[in-house]
């Protein structure tokens, strides 16, 4: 079983479709394990994405990501990362593929819905940073 932390962007919630995401992870078999809504503080958001603090978009991303509610989960299952990954979509969802959360909801670039760990190593970092062993359910 792998695992990987998806977040609800402010845009996704404010779009009302935190159940839609989570209804396509779970079609696609995926289990949620983990669950919460927050809002993070701008210093919460510059630790989480701290790996592009030296890139153009840390400023404005991290603006973003504590401008409003987020919820973040850890979705489990047989090859959970690239499963939640091949149904987001290409970041930008001009290049998504049709049918993809990004490509069905998304606005621009920054403001694409949803997010998901990209390998092994970021998925263990990302879910610890949100969540403790008390609130991961097998």
């Amino acid at each position: 079983m792998e695992r990987s932390l998806s977040i609800v962007k402010p845009d996704g919630v404010k779009k009302n479709l935190i159940g839609e995401v989570i209804g396509r992870f779970e079609k696609a078999g995926l289990r949620v394990v983990a669950l919460k809504m927050a809002r993070l503080t701008k210093k919460q958001a510059e630790g989480f994405y701290a790996v592009h603090k030296e890139k153009p978009f840390f400023l404005s991303l991290t603006e973003f990501m504590s401008s409003g509610p987020v919820v973040l989960m850890i979705v489990e299952g047989e090859g959970a990362i690239g499963k939640v990954r091949e149904l987001m979509g290409a970041t930008n969802p001009v290049d998504a593929e049709p049918g993809t959360i990004r490509k069905d909801f998304a606005d621009s670039i920054e403001s694409n819905i949803v997010h998901g760990s990209d390998g092994p190593e970021t998925a263990a970092f990302e879910t610890g940073y949100f969540f403790n062993s008390l609130e991961t359910h097998s």
